[in-house]
């Protein structure tokens, strides 16, 4: 595996090859989870945003994740102004306040640029860089990106998604990816790959591809876990969404020991405690 030691994120550098955890910050009001809960009166509140952010860093998160647009199964199209305006007014204060990376999970080219230029770290787009000129932008701010697979689009993604091999084929969707940045200038040593919980998969489809995330580090990239709170977790559990932690960490445990480098929750301070407890049993003691 790459030495990811010094994993270089804008001005930051983050130390990959140990698992880092990753806050959620969702400034939607229709998210799956925590939809609408930074929200008074149908207003944004910034400060609330922020405080969130804040708490997350104290709990041990070293990357906070931005996102304005809502990618749950079904979710509205929001408008590139809509996601501007509820994104770059926290990017800013986050930038300006604490000391964390910033990740901005959008797939619009406009706030691909502007975010950059507040300060944000990594582009993480779940749509991984296929809208037009989002590749250019993001090559364009020499930032490190994250590009995940979906099958099908967040609209469409849960209706009946079907694979030949769900690992065979989000093996290869992930490399036509990395080939596609390759060619607008994006190098490998600037790329993260999701292999996309929950978007356009079923829970066997999930959970295949957790019992074998190893076989992504083919890549020589970071790889980036996304199961927070998601549907798998209610298939297995019969749990509702605000009752997934257990299954949450379950899943990051899982993810920990088949080598993931950045875990996107909702819930900082119980996964940091899982992530180091697991990096200390796979490790017999040996961790800082």
């Amino acid at each position: 595996m790459n030495d990811f030691s010094a994993y270089r994120f804008g001005t930051r550098t983050l130390d990959l090859s140990r698992p880092q955890v990753m806050g959620i910050v969702n400034v939607t009001p229709d998210s799956f989870s925590d939809g609408g809960t930074l929200y008074e009166a149908r207003k944004l509140c910034v400060d609330q945003a922020v405080e969130r952010a804040r708490q997350m860093v104290l709990d041990g998160a070293t990357i906070i994740d931005v996102g304005g647009e809502s990618t749950r199964p079904g979710a509205a199209v929001v408008s590139l102004q809509e996601e501007l305006d509820r994104v770059l007014p926290v990017v800013e204060r986050i930038h300006a306040e604490l000391d964390v990376i910033i990740s901005v999970d959008t797939s619009a080219p406009e706030v691909i640029t502007q975010v950059a230029r507040l300060g944000a770290g990594l582009i993480n787009d779940v749509r991984a860089l296929g809208r037009e000129g989002a590749l250019e932008a993001a090559a364009a701010t020499n930032l490190p990106v994250c590009v995940m697979h979906m099958q099908g689009s967040p609209a469409t993604m849960q209706n009946a998604p079907q694979y030949d091999d769900v690992l065979d084929d989000v093996n290869y969707f992930l490399r036509q990816r990395i080939l596609a940045c390759n060619a607008a200038g994006i190098t490998n040593e600037r790329i993260i790959l999701d292999p996309g919980f929950g978007f356009g998969k079923t829970v066997e489809h999930n959970l295949r591809l957790l019992n074998n995330l190893r076989q992504l580090h083919q890549f020589g990239m970071p790889l980036l876990v996304g199961t927070s709170r998601k549907s798998m977790i209610d298939h297995v559990l019969y749990r509702s969404v605000d009752k997934r932690l257990a299954g949450s960490l379950a899943t990051v445990a899982i993810g920990v020991q088949q080598g993931g480098q950045i875990f996107r929750v909702h819930d900082v301070s119980e996964t940091v405690d899982v992530v180091r407890m697991t990096e200390a049993i796979l490790n017999e003691g040996r961790v800082e």
